[in-house]
């Protein structure tokens, strides 16, 4: 665990945006430019997704990054590695040191399996990666399930479009959220380590799309129990 704060002000930000609790967003960072993830209030798990903005098919790959830092936590200067063994991102400043890469995102099957089958219909954080996808470009026949045959063409968001698709949501980083690997080499979760005020940083090694679930979890401690409010900023 290396905490290492950031002499960068909010106030020279290019890009600013308050991410309300259990809610998506996603946006592109240039290669060269600096992005924070602020957890506003304390214990808000942040999924996160990344891809190459120049080929959504190339992400990161958790296994890859894990493998050649020899570590099983995120912290100041692990190089986030793609599915093509390309960085993605390098986290340059930490203040807070435990962000899960391991335990992956809920979705109604976790939520089903880990909890009850009444919280199935829960909203969850894959419920939020593929609305995101569906408002912000186009979907290829495949991905609509079965009878349709023409692509669909949805409104364009401020930055241009992506083709985001069902098949490549795959491995993540939960920023914030406390994971710990059992001497048993099993995962439990546990309360979280974050406050309010506390931030990761990641330099774009390439520009990449960044796709966030402000975590809706409500059935264990990732969030306090209480998802809220979350911040990204971006430097050039």
């Amino acid at each position: 665990m290396r905490l290492i704060t950031s002499n960068r002000r909010p106030e020279d930000a290019v890009y600013r945006h308050v991410i309300p609790a259990g809610e998506p967003w996603l946006f592109e960072v240039q290669k060269g430019q600096t992005l924070r993830l602020l957890d506003l209030e304390g214990n808000q798990a942040i999924d996160t997704l990344f891809y190459n903005a120049d080929n959504p098919r190339e992400r990161y790959d958790p296994q890859r990054t894990l493998r050649r830092q020899g570590n099983a936590y995120l912290t100041t200067g692990s190089v986030l590695y793609s599915n093509l063994g390309n960085p993605l991102l390098t986290i340059v400043a930490d203040t807070c040191g435990r962000h899960d890469t391991l335990g992956g995102a809920c979705a109604q099957e976790s939520n089903t399996v880990r909890y009850a089958q009444d919280k199935r219909y829960m909203h969850s954080c894959r419920d939020n990666f593929l609305c995101a996808c569906l408002h912000d470009g186009r979907l290829h026949n495949r991905d609509n399930g079965p009878n349709n045959n023409k692509k669909i063409n949805l409104p364009n968001t401020p930055q241009r479009r992506h083709t985001l698709l069902k098949r490549v949501i795959g491995g993540m980083i939960i920023f914030f959220m406390n994971v710990p690997v059992t001497p048993e080499g099993g995962l439990t979760f546990e309360d979280g380590i974050s406050a309010a005020g506390k931030y990761v940083e990641l330099r774009a090694e390439c520009s990449a799309v960044v796709l966030i679930s402000n975590c809706p979890q409500l059935n264990n401690p990732c969030n306090g129990w209480n998802p809220t409010p979350a911040e990204v900023l971006v430097w050039n």
